[in-house]
């Protein structure tokens, strides 16, 4: 949940630092802190509150130093304060540590540790740990690399890890299990981070640390071994990202440039994939795993949030395309609940960042009960694209702000082309409607960028609905998943409460909730459900609900009873969730701006849950 930046090498350590703790910043931003050895003194400047605040309170301070760590909080154990913020000193005030993640048994390290007179300042784990190594190191007199291989052996939970040593001006450890942590490459210097947001500016050759390895880069070189003290290989990998992807470009908040960025990554999520005048459906990981996908008898997608929301989508497609049984988890429930995993299952595994904590233990769950494991994430070289059998990329680029959007398109973006490829495979669908199907895939951006010309109609209904207390979605068939999602973004942003429904379930319940001052987004395009919603908007409208519906283009019914009308460009059932929800994320938008809302970082969150 944190962001880690460290650095090493021929250049001011503090302005990298600073710079990559900024661009870190979704990850986590409760407070931050930097750590800089500098003539002979490990100096720790720390503070509650954004990097800028962090910024401000370093002032014109010395800084100069070519080697030293940062690290922007998400708070797990510990209020967001000044004592909680990173970096850690040791007891010594020696040694210094940066952590995301949690460990599991802090206490019992803690009381140990206090037995043998240590004295703690703040209520983190990772105080804990930075001691422990301490103390392993001044106990059996090794170097720091040893001591934190040690140490490693001793901690149960998550961590991604730096180091910094008084005693060693010219090294930086770093480990992981759990968390990310991305090493760069540089002509004699090295990056560390999270991802890689923060390096790309300074070089594209990266190392992706796997899970128990640990990374000691001193005097230049890079060394990488194993917990168990065995070398290896670092493998150098070229990034794809462009700095100007990780820019606002402009736009006032990243979620907007994130939302009408849209077209373009829906579309790069198809390409190569998808050739609808051929009937060509193309994903080699599918290909390669046809037998399983033919034969499956049950698919299981397990996902959190967002993600969970384009499982949903993914099983009504699936089911009716392919004639699968699909089951939808939350893998947060998934993996405690000792589920019945068989091993003629595949379980799909959906996460934008590719290092959600509770997806990654699903997932590891299921290979463990012989289930085929398929990944679709948006980043490249995460821990769920390396521990699945197989997967598939969104394409959809970075996605910076915290609620998401373009990666909900992409993902179902992806799901859709499963869902058609397993169609195909299994012979469920005419030849003819599968490339109907494909053929209106391939016209959904442009249709997404006519849905997002509606960007100024949709700020005049959210100026209308900025002060509600409560909001009620509704959807049915495909658009119930839509209802949720915008619900939930609406609930991220602007910290109004909101609920989504499958319309249908409305009378038994949430119906009690509607009056004239509770506003109602009703997802009412033209679908095999029509009927049915347009009876859902009278009972609201006969409750004196005030109705916002978004309907399909030319619709002359819906528009005489919904007191707001947003109209989205036609298309098949099926992959309407693509259009319809672009109207959702744009009023959660501005209605979040003109409370003076955070957008890009709501209270509360960040962007990559790499923790229970």
């Amino acid at each position: 949940m944190c962001g880690i930046v460290a650095y090493v090498g021929q250049r001011e350590a503090c302005p990298i630092i600073l710079k990559g703790l900024k661009r870190l910043e979704y990850r986590g931003y409760d407070s931050a802190g930097v750590a800089l050895l500098s003539e002979g003194n490990l100096n720790v400047f720390k503070k509650k509150g954004k990097v800028a605040d962090l910024e401000a309170y370093i002032g014109d301070r010395n800084t100069s130093s070519n080697i030293g760590i940062g690290h922007t909080r998400w708070a797990t154990h510990g209020e967001p304060n000044d004592v909680n913020a990173h970096p850690h000193y040791s007891s010594s005030k020696k040694i210094a540590i940066i952590h995301n993640g949690i460990i599991e048994n802090y206490a019992s390290l803690k009381q140990h540790l206090i037995n043998k007179g240590y004295e703690f300042h703040s209520d983190t784990d990772s105080e804990v740990f930075v001691n422990l190594i301490e103390d392993i190191q001044k106990n059996n007199s090794v170097s720091l690399a040893e001591a934190i291989r040690l140490a490693l052996h001793e901690v149960v939970g998550a961590y991604a890890i730096v180091v910094i040593s008084h005693d060693s001006p010219t090294q930086l450890v770093a480990a992981r299990k759990g968390s990310p942590l991305v090493i760069g490459v540089g002509k004699g210097e090295y990056f560390l981070a999270s991802d890689a947001t923060p390096i790309i500016e300074y070089t594209n050759e990266v190392v992706y640390l796997n899970d128990y390895e640990i990374a000691v880069i001193k005097d230049g070189t890079l060394d990488i071994r194993t917990k168990e003290d065995v070398v290896q290989t670092p493998y150098i990998q070229k990034l794809e990202l462009e700095l100007e992807s990780i820019e606002k470009g402009g736009y006032p908040h990243f979620m907007l440039k994130e939302i009408f960025e849209q077209p373009r990554s829906i579309l790069d999520s198809m390409r190569g994939r998808l050739v609808a005048e051929n009937t060509q459906l193309t994903m080699s990981s599918i290909r390669e795993y046809a037998t399983r996908f033919k034969n499956a008898e049950r698919i299981i997608i397990v996902a959190c949030g967002t993600s969970w929301h384009a499982g949903l989508v993914a099983e009504y497609m699936i089911e009716e395309f392919a004639r699968i049984p699909v089951e939808v988890e939350y893998a947060s429930e998934f993996r405690y609940r000792n589920p019945i995993i068989r091993e003629g299952d595949i379980v799909i595994a959906i996460s934008q960042s590719g290092e959600t904590a509770d997806t990654l233990a699903a997932l590891e769950l299921a290979k463990s009960k012989g289930a085929l494991i398929f990944g679709v994430c948006n980043v490249v070289g995460s821990s769920i694209a390396r521990a699945t059998d197989a997967g598939a990329y969104t394409h959809a680029g970075p996605e910076i702000g915290v609620a998401s959007t373009k990666a909900f398109t992409a993902q179902v973006t992806v799901l859709s082309l499963i869902a058609m490829m397993i169609a195909e495979m299994r012979g469920t669908l005419e030849l003819s409607t599968l490339r109907q199907l494909m053929l209106e895939m391939e016209t959904i951006p442009s249709k997404v960028e006519q849905a997002l010309q509606l960007d100024k109609e949709i700020q005049a209904i959210s100026e209308i609905f900025k002060d509600a207390s409560n909001f009620i979605y509704l959807g049915r068939g495909y658009n119930f998943p839509v209802a949720l999602e915008g619900a939930l973004k609406l609930k991220e942003i602007s910290y109004i409460h909101a609920e989504g429904y499958p319309a249908a379930e409305m009378k038994h319940g949430p119906i009690a909730l509607i009056d004239e001052n509770m506003p109602v987004v009703v997802i009412a395009t033209k679908d095999s459900s029509y009927e049915k919603i347009v009876s859902n908007v009278q009972e609201v409208r006969a409750r004196k609900g005030r109705v916002i519906a978004i309907v399909t283009e030319g619709d002359t019914t819906i528009p005489q009873m919904a007191e707001f009308v947003i109209e989205v460009p036609s298309t098949h059932e099926a992959l309407m969730p693509l259009i319809s929800v672009i109207p959702l994320q744009l009023l959660s938008y501005h209605i979040a701006v003109m409370r003076g809302c955070n957008v890009d970082q709501p209270r509360n969150l960040a962007k990559s849950v790499t923790v229970e």
